[in-house]
């Protein structure tokens, strides 16, 4: 059975060699299996959403309508959490979801998931964080520290419940790339090890004898891996959904601070 590990291996297509930089020293400029798979799902969102709005119509054909589907739940998540200010952050949170979105999907076809590259969900995850700081300082200033003084809580209490909310604050960006990164990585494996299964147990029952039992075997592991792929694809939208909503979330934290407290 192929290792279910080595299609999540960063590998060399084009060696472009190194580069020497005053701070960050050696930089490899190979292109790798994981920029083809980011530039792919980039063209293909950007001509996805070109042929949604170049024949716009009253009357939405299917195409159109599934744009417009993703925009609508976007817009009206962005709406509902964040208020009246949604808007204001509904690009960032459209792109965050379409790229994601997109990546997750387009690793069902393809032999390599962007997603399931810890470096790149860390990368969605910190621009996120990034973002929630900038937007928390500059609308509050030092006012974003009471973040972590809850007013709810009793005065003796306070500088407890504050410490758990500035570590759990802090751990936010561990915990977006890691349920991102965790739920890609963990079904592609499984799917990999069903269909090794249907591989290796299909071989073994060619082979004639006793070995035919192996094929009601290989047929259950085939329907396993049509579940785990139509499953596959719920999970992939779902977390590109999730993190979307984490996002507006801890956005909203910061946005709507004084009225939280």
């Amino acid at each position: 059975m192929a290792d279910p590990i080595h299609q999540f291996a960063i590998q060399k297509v084009v060696d472009l060699g190194d580069v020497t930089l005053p701070v960050l020293g050696t930089v490899d400029l190979a292109i790798t299996n994981s920029h083809i798979a980011m530039t792919v799902a980039f063209v293909l969102i950007v001509g996805f959403l070109a042929a949604v709005t170049a024949n716009a119509q009253v009357v939405p054909g299917r195409l159109q309508a599934a744009g417009e589907g993703l925009f609508g739940l976007i817009d009206n998540l962005a709406d509902s959490i964040i208020g009246h200010e949604g808007r204001k952050y509904f690009p960032f949170i459209f792109t965050l979801f379409i790229l994601i979105l997109g990546m997750n999907i387009l690793g069902l076809f393809l032999t390599f998931t962007a997603t399931s590259q810890l470096a790149i969900t860390a990368t969605f995850a910190l621009i996120t964080f990034g973002l929630v700081l900038v937007v928390g300082f500059a609308k509050n200033g030092l006012g974003f520290f009471k973040l972590f003084w809850p007013m709810g809580a009793p005065l003796a209490l306070r500088p407890v419940v504050g410490l758990i909310e500035f570590v759990s604050f802090l751990l936010r960006p561990v915990t977006l790339a890691l349920r991102l990164f965790g739920n890609m990585l963990g079904g592609h494996v499984a799917l990999k090890i069903f269909a090794g299964f249907v591989v290796s147990l299909g071989i073994v029952g060619l082979g004639g004898g006793v070995g035919l039992l192996a094929f009601p075997v290989a047929a259950l592991s085939l329907g396993m891996v049509v579940a785990l792929t139509a499953l596959e694809f719920l999970v992939a939208f779902l977390q590109a959904f999730v993190f979307a909503v984490l996002a507006c979330i801890y956005l909203n934290d910061v946005v709507n601070l004084d009225h939280a407290h």
